[in-house]
């Protein structure tokens, strides 16, 4: 006994309360080991919930995304007073936005799969060509006062990104539903036609203007090719509709407030009708050719947004024209009272 107490091996001692510590580490690692991919698998599921708690419709994650993403760019045209990355940002947001939702929801179901892909394909597609656009044109001359003008530069990437996220609603609703697994309804296949439709229209409209543009022989004229003899903004149009069908399509599993997502198309519609759209190139294009008597007779029988015929749209009274077809008389106030649309 006074053995054990000399050399300190009593019961209390720090020599059995470290082997005691040994023996139930080696327990716990034991255990843990086991029972790891369990305890991983619950803190993946405690994460995704705590998220889906937080922002259960990624509407604050698709916000932070939309605005580091476009303020990486606004910092680039800033400094280096280029006009070449602004349309390929807004364009290519839409797909980041588009695959991160689907990714991280990851349920994959059918719906949200079509449509994400609906996205992701115009996205690139008009990316792609504003951005070959305007490599080939060099600049860009909606932009000739913004870049000596920083304020004038925020706000247009401030608008920007609001309308990135804005019309990106309908499907990032979607993407973060569970109850995007749901049958197909009729309204899913409205919605695809409308967006095939206005994709084809879109696109079809970009590459004729570009063409008609890319020709010496039509130096200083007005587009009047293709579409664009039934419509004097066929790209608009299509844009419209396509962004309308991806609403559309997203409607089944829309539920109580879900509906406010509307406010895309609405956004969309409201942005190109009244403030950045064909306002802008309707004062264009009067201020170019408005004493041009061809020109005038090219503005008064063809729709300004809907694609019809020049003999149906021509023969229609004004107040038709203003009330249904988008013929606003803003559209025409630089022409003299006289031949006002």
């Amino acid at each position: 006994m006074n053995l054990q107490v000399r050399s300190g091996a009593t019961p209390s001692s720090g020599y059995y309360m470290e082997q005691k510590h040994n023996k139930c580490l080696t327990v716990h690692l034991e255990a843990r080991k086991k029972s790891s991919p369990m305890v991983n698998g619950l803190k993946i599921i405690y994460a995704r919930r705590m998220g889906t708690v937080l922002d259960s419709h990624f509407l604050a994650l698709t916000a932070i995304v939309t605005v580091v993403y476009q303020f990486i760019f606004f910092v680039i045209t800033a400094v280096f007073k280029i006009d070449q990355v602004t349309d390929f940002a807004g364009s290519t947001n839409f797909v980041i936005l588009a695959v991160l939702t689907l990714v991280l929801k990851a349920t994959w179901h059918f719906r949200q799969i079509v449509l994400t892909l609906l996205v992701v394909v115009w996205g690139l597609r008009l990316g792609t060509f504003l951005l070959m656009r305007i490599l080939q044109w060099g600049e860009d001359r909606r932009f000739d006062e913004m870049r000596q003008n920083l304020v004038k530069l925020i706000v247009f990437w401030t608008f920007q990104a609001v309308w990135v996220w804005t019309v990106s609603l309908p499907l990032t609703i979607v993407n973060a539903s569970d109850g995007g697994g749901e049958s197909l309804k009729p309204t899913d296949v409205i919605g695809w036609t409308m967006w095939v439709f206005g994709f084809l229209i879109e696109a079809a409209a970009d590459q004729q203007k570009l063409s008609f543009k890319n020709s010496p022989e039509n130096r200083g004229k007005w587009c009047d090719a293709g579409l664009w003899k039934y419509s004097r903004h066929p790209n608009y149009f299509g844009e419209m509709l396509l962004w309308w069908g991806i609403f559309v399509a997203a409607s089944p599993v829309l539920q109580g407030g879900e509906y406010l997502v509307v406010l895309g198309p609405v956004f969309l519609t409201l942005l190109l009708l009244f403030v950045s759209g064909i306002p802008l190139l309707e004062a264009s294009a009067d201020k170019k050719h408005g004493h041009l008597g061809a020109y005038r007779f090219y503005k008064k029988t063809t729709s300004p947004l809907i694609i019809l015929p020049r003999g149906v749209y021509g023969n229609l009274p004004r107040w038709f024209k203003e009330v249904f077809l988008f013929e606003f008389p803003f559209y025409s106030r630089n022409f003299p009272e006289e031949t006002a649309i």
